[in-house]
């Protein structure tokens, strides 16, 4: 599943929404995603693969395997 290990970000779900005239005329199903990949890090002195969205990546909130 797209999930991030660190935050819990996930999957949202909504309406993609069609603009006739000056109302709103029909309504679909859609799903934003995030961004998830997998990264190798430390953690306790183990290489542990996990899948991290790139706004924790950017943020650097854990440590990285080298």
């Amino acid at each position: 599943m797209a999930k991030c290990s660190v935050c819990g970000k996930g999957i949202q779900t909504g309406h993609r929404i069609s603009i006739t005239r000056s109302h709103v005329s029909r309504r679909a199903n859609r799903m934003w995603k995030p961004n998830i990949k997998k990264v190798k890090i430390n953690e306790g002195g183990n290489n542990k693969t996990v899948k991290m969205c790139t706004a924790c990546l950017r943020n650097m909130k854990t440590k990285q395997a080298g």
